[in-house]
């Protein structure tokens, strides 16, 4: 395996270069804790290098909960990393508080200028949903999706987008309000939240990854097999566990999912939370292993990076040739 602690459960990453090291941050959580399902609230980031995307050194804890009370005093999970034009490198993530026993969550904002020591500005708090964007609702669904926030610069500006999980409060169909929310900014500092871009085909995409390649854009994100709604199924196929995609013309949209096969899927043992990195040119698949297919037991190490080809009709494929 390419990241694999001895006495931590590692799962989601993100991952940015900087010169010729690459940094990649991670979920973190002490395997003493016992049980592989209590990792969420026991949660810290850590923090890697490495040269090849294989050869990893480990940093240690670079990001923690807020000393409470505050709106992210219970956990901080997924993020993501990008660089300011003056060297300043932006953090964004979520968070959730004991007050509200993790069932809200919210997005945060830090900075760094060494990739490892992040001072969150003000408290860090810097979206929370309104009424576009679903509240939590016992029995309706397990928590209020609002996390997962990914960052990009505008193509057609100055400013800044940001995609993140969501579920669109307007879509009766619990199972088909999952949605890619939005938000822009123009200083990376103040973001005003926007209508979704994408609602439907699963209750939940996570983690979403929006990029361009040759002219057309592609929002990677993952979600459960028992989250597929039957238009997923009737376009993709058999519903998995794992990384699937969106495809757009514009990265505003509109967005569409791409028709099957699924990227990347099982029906137990997936890779999760995965990214695409590129490394020179080469597209590189990299998420983190879930249960094993014949223990059943819960791996949590980052699994080695898989190529990425994108197929004659634009299509991701683990394949060279479809």
């Amino acid at each position: 395996m390419v990241l694999a602690l001895k006495d931590k459960w590692v799962w989601d990453s993100w991952y940015v270069r900087s010169d010729d090291l690459w940094h990649c941050f991670f979920l973190q959580a002490p395997r003493s804790i016992g049980d592989p399902e209590q990792r969420h609230w026991h949660v810290s980031y850590g923090h890697a290098t490495s040269r090849d995307l294989t050869n990893w050194r480990y940093l240690g804890t670079c990001f923690e909960p807020s000393k409470g009370p505050a709106w992210d005093d219970y956990t901080v999970w997924t993020g993501s990393v990008i660089k300011e034009d003056d060297g300043t490198w932006h953090l964004f993530y979520t968070g959730t508080s004991r007050e509200g026993d993790g069932k809200h969550q919210k997005l945060g904002h830090a900075v760094s200028n060494d990739l490892h020591t992040w001072q969150r500005i003000g408290s860090g708090l810097i979206l929370d949903r309104d009424d576009r964007y679903e509240e939590y609702e016992d029995g309706r669904w397990h928590d209020r999706a609002f996390r997962d926030p990914w960052v990009i610069r505008d193509p057609q500006g100055d400013g800044w987008l940001m995609y993140f999980t969501a579920r669109n409060a307007r879509v009766a169909d619990s199972q088909a309000a999952g949605a890619i929310g939005f938000a822009t900014s123009k200083d990376l500092y103040e973001w005003t939240l926007q209508d979704p871009v994408f609602t439907g085909g699963f209750g939940e995409l996570e983690v979403p990854q929006v990029f361009e390649h040759g002219g057309r854009w592609y929002c990677l994100f993952c979600t459960a097999a028992r989250f597929w709604t039957p238009a997923a199924k009737s376009l993709i196929g058999t519903p998995m566990t794992g990384s699937h995609y969106l495809i757009g013309e514009d990265p505003r949209g509109p967005w569409h999912v791409a028709s099957g096969p699924m990227l990347d899927g099982a029906e137990v043992g997936a890779r999760y939370a995965a990214r695409i990195v590129n490394d020179g040119g080469t597209m590189k698949l990299m998420g983190f292993l879930m249960e094993h297919p014949d223990t059943g037991e819960f791996r949590g190490v980052i699994d080695d990076p898989a190529d990425i080809f994108i197929t004659t009709d634009h299509r991701l494929s683990l394949t060279e040739t479809v």
